[in-house]
């Protein structure tokens, strides 16, 4: 079995690797909601902008005014789908840092698991050898003391 001090830094450097990854999806995890934000946004200005137009449209507007509108809600839809897919790409880069820092936390459970078994078995054998000392201390201090010649 690996040795103690082997162990400790091993379970060291998962620790630092497993804080990273969680650093990492921190940031992802942040991003992705900051673009779902601008995504509401723009889904509510397009609303806001559609209805705006449809009263605009009920009081009368011109030819020019509704083909300016068109292109508008086209642009916006433009937005919206491109911010989507951010939103998406975001996602997907969230998910695989949750399964990085997963693996890094798995790793570092493991390691760390080593370490309490390979400290467990040196406490052992070290209360064997304390149990085998006393154990002859005990023998020798019952045994019957011969007379010296």
């Amino acid at each position: 079995m690996a040795s103690l001090s082997a162990l400790a830094t091993l379970v060291e450097l998962a620790t630092r690797d497993a804080d990273e990854a969680a650093k990492k999806l921190g940031a992802c995890v942040r991003m992705r909601e900051e673009a779902t934000q601008k995504l509401a946004l723009l889904v509510q200005y397009r609303d806001d902008y559609a209805l705006r137009c449809q009263s605009d449209m009920a009081n009368g507007i011109g030819a020019a005014q509704f083909n300016n509108f068109q292109v508008f809600m086209g642009k916006l839809d433009q937005a919206i789908a491109g911010q989507r897919q951010v939103v998406d790409d975001l996602g997907r880069r969230a998910d695989q840092a949750r399964s990085v820092w997963m693996a890094c936390e798995q790793k570092k459970l493991t390691y760390s698991t080593l370490g309490e078994r390979a400290a467990l078995q040196v406490l052992q054998r070290e209360n064997r050898r304390d149990q085998k000392a006393n154990d002859e201390f005990a023998a020798r201090a019952t045994q019957p003391k011969l007379p010296t010649p």
